[in-house]
C-alpha cells in the first residue's frame, strides 16, 4: 500500500560549508518550501514513523536524502530524495573498502623492504641500503626495528653507502583533492605516501603522537616527548606549568606547510599527560628516520646520508615485513574511520592495476567496481577514499542500491562484521557507533557506517526489524545549522522496532537520543576528535 507524504522540509541550493573547504554545490530548487514526496512505497505506519523523524526543524533549509530497502530483494520501503546528491563524508568508505577487497583480495599484503646491490661482506654492505614501501598503513617503530634485526642476523653491521628511501610505488601528490589546507595539522588529513609510520595500533599512519607532561614546578616549561621518537618534526614548546587544579589548556599544532609543532597554553602541575596527533609534512623522511634510529640501537653504522631516491635495478631483498591481511586491516579502517587507510588503498588499488600509485588511477577501479554492482556511476562523483573531499556526491539511492547488490560477494561476511555496530561499547567493535544507539533494538543489531564534516552527517548500513527481516538503509544530510545525527539514530531504532504485523510503526523521539548519545565535542563524530 502507498500513499503520497508531504513532509516540511524547506530545501536550497546552498553550497556546502565548513571552515576552510571549498564548496561543493547542488542543483536543489533555491526557494524554502513544503517538499512533496515521491510516490512511497511500503508500509503506510514506517512511511508515517519517518516522515515525523524527518520533520525535525534542524532539517528546515537543509537537505536530506533517505532510502530504505528489503536487503534480499531491493524492494524500496521507504524514499525520500533518494537521488538528491550530497556530500557523503566517511560513507564514501563503504564503496573504497568494498572495492579493494574485490580487486586485492582478502588476503591482500602490503610489504617493505630492505634492499643491497649486494651480500655484506666481513659484516659490511659496500653499497647503499634502500628501504622500498609499498604503502602500508600500519607500519609501526616496532616494524622498522624488527628490520633492523633481520638485517643484523643477515650479517649486517655497517654500511658504506647511504640510506635510501623509495616512496615511488605511489606518485608524489601527496592531499586529496578539495581537501581543505587548515586540515592538514590533524590526523585524519596526513599525508599519503608509500613508505610512512603508524604511532599507535589504531595505525594513524603520517602521524606522531605529541605527548605533553607537566614540569617539576609552576612556571617551568612542560615536559615534550614523541611517539614515535623522530626529528622530522621541529617541537617550540612555549607553553607554561600552571597551578594545581587549573587543568589542561595546551594547544599542540603544526603550522601550515612547516614542520614546526607550536605548543602553547598551560597544564597544571597536577594534570595527567596530554597526547596530540599530529601529522608529519614528509611521511617519506619520517620512516627513514624510524629506521635509521632503529639501525644504530641495533648496532648497525650507516656511512653515508639518509636520502629519497629509487632502488637500483640489481638490488636484493635482505630483510622483509609482510603487513596483515585487507582482511584483518577491515577492522581499525571501518571501525574507526581511518582516512589514511583509504587513501592507500586507492593508491594501491591504481599502482596494482596500471602500474601508477594515483588516486586517478585508483579512482577508477572503485568506480568501475560499483558499476559492475549495478550503481549508476554516471550520476554520482568519486574524489577521494576517505570521503574527507567536498567534491564527493552520492545519493541515497547509489549507497542502497550498493548495500543490496555487495551482500552476494564472497567476502561480504568479513566485510559486514568489520562495519561499526551500533551500541557496543567494545572500541573494535562498536567502533564510531559504540556510543550510539545504546539500550535500543538497534544496539547490536544495526552495522553502519557513519560520516560526518561541518554540516554534513549520514549513516548507512543494515539492521534487522522486530520481525527478522534485513534492510539496507542510508541517511545522508547536508547544509544543516544544527546537527541532526540524533534523527538517524532514530532512523535505525525505528527500523530496528518496526514490525509489519502492527498498525503503527514505534514512534522513536531524536530529542531523547539527543540527550542520551555521545557524540563528541561540539557534536562532531568521535573519529575527528579521537574520541572513539
Amino acid at each position: 500500500m502507498s500513499r503520497l507524504t508531504t513532509v516540511a522540509i524547506g530545501l536550497t541550493s546552498a553550497a556546502l560549508t565548513a571552515t576552510g573547504a571549498f564548496a561543493a554545490t547542488s542543483t536543489a530548487p533555491t526557494q524554502t518550501s513544503q517538499v512533496v514526496a515521491a510516490e512511497a512505497p511500503g508500509d503506510p505506519a514506517l512511511t508515517s514513523a519517518i516522515d515525523a523523524i524527518l520533520a525535525d526543524p534542524r532539517f528546515k533549509g537543509s537537505m536530506v536524502s533517505v532510502a530504505v530497502r528489503d536487503a534480499d530483494t531491493g524492494e524500496s520501503l521507504y524514499e525520500h530524495e533518494v537521488d538528491q546528491r550530497l556530500n557523503p563524508a566517511s560513507n564514501m568508505k563503504l564503496f573504497t573498502s568494498a572495492a579493494a577487497m574485490d580487486a586485492l583480495g582478502p588476503d591482500y599484503r602490503f610489504t617493505t623492504d630492505l634492499l643491497a646491490d649486494e651480500g655484506p661482506r666481513g659484516g659490511k654492505l659496500r653499497s647503499d641500503l634502500y628501504l622500498r614501501g609499498s604503502g602500508d598503513p600500519t607500519m609501526l617503530a616496532d616494524d622498522y626495528r624488527d628490520l633492523a634485526k633481520q638485517l643484523k642476523a643477515a650479517g649486517v653491521t655497517r654500511v658504506d653507502g647511504d640510506l635510501v628511501a623509495d616512496d615511488s610505488y605511489f606518485d608524489d601528490v601527496p592531499l586529496g583533492t578539495a581537501w581543505s589546507w587548515d586540515d592538514e595539522p590533524y590526523y585524519y588529513s596526513a599525508v599519503t605516501s608509500a613508505l610512512t609510520v603508524a604511532p599507535d595500533t589504531d595505525y594513524d599512519s603520517g602521524n606522531v603522537i605529541v605527548r605533553t607532561s607537566p614540569g617539576a614546578t609552576v612556571g617551568s616549561r612542560p615536559v615534550v616527548a614523541l611517539q614515535p621518537q623522530t626529528g622530522v618534526v621541529d617541537i617550540v614548546n612555549q607553553a607554561t606549568t600552571g597551578a594545581a587544579g587549573s587543568g589542561n589548556r595546551l594547544s599542540v599544532e603544526r603550522q601550515h606547510a612547516s614542520d614546526r609543532v607550536l605548543i602553547t597554553g598551560t597544564i597544571g602541575v597536577d594534570a595527567s599527560t596530554n597526547e596530540e596527533w599530529v601529522t608529519v609534512p614528509d611521511p617519506t623522511a619520517y620512516a627513514a628516520d624510524v629506521l635509521a634510529r632503529a639501525l644504530a640501537a641495533e648496532g648497525i653504522r650507516v656511512d653515508g646520508t639518509v636520502r629519497e631516491g629509487a632502488v637500483s635495478e640489481s638490488a636484493r631483498v635482505l630483510a622483509r615485513h609482510d603487513s596483515m591481511t585487507l582482511e584483518q586491516l577491515l577492522t581499525p579502517f571501518l571501525k574507526l574511520s581511518n582516512n589514511m587507510h583509504a587513501e592507500a588503498l586507492v593508491k594501491t588499488m591504481g599502482a596494482e592495476a596500471t602500474g601508477t600509485g594515483s588516486w586517478g588511477a585508483g579512482l577508477a577501479v572503485v568506480r568501475d567496481y560499483v558499476k559492475r554492482l549495478g550503481v549508476d556511476t554516471s550520476t554520482l562523483r568519486i574524489s577521494d577514499g576517505s570521503g574527507l573531499s567536498r567534491f564527493d556526491l552520492l545519493s541515497a539511492d547509489h549507497v542502497a542500491d550498493f548495500l543490496v547488490a555487495v551482500r552476494a560477494e564472497p567476502w561480504y561476511d568479513a566485510w559486514y562484521a568489520a562495519l561499526p555496530i551500533a551500541g557496543n561499547p567494545d572500541r573494535f567493535t562498536g567502533g564510531t557507533l559504540r556510543n550510539r544507539m545504546r539500550n535500543t533494538a538497534a544496539a547490536n543489531n544495526l552495522h553502519g557506517k557513519t560520516g560526518s564534516m561541518t554540516s554534513v552527517t549520514a549513516l548507512s548500513g543494515y539492521v534487522t526489524n522486530a520481525d527478522g527481516r534485513e534492510l539496507v538503509f542510508s541517511m545522508i544530510s547536508n547544509n544543516y545549522l544544527l546537527s541532526p545525527r540524533s534523527a538517524e539514530d532514530a532512523l535505525g531504532v525505528t527500523l530496528a522496532s518496526w514490525s509489519e504485523e502492527q498498525e503503527e510503526a514505534p514512534t522513536v523521539s531524536s530529542r531523547s537520543l539527543r540527550r542520551s548519545t555521545d557524540y563528541g565535542p561540539a557534536g562532531i563524530e568521535c573519529s575527528w576528535a579521537k574520541a572513539c
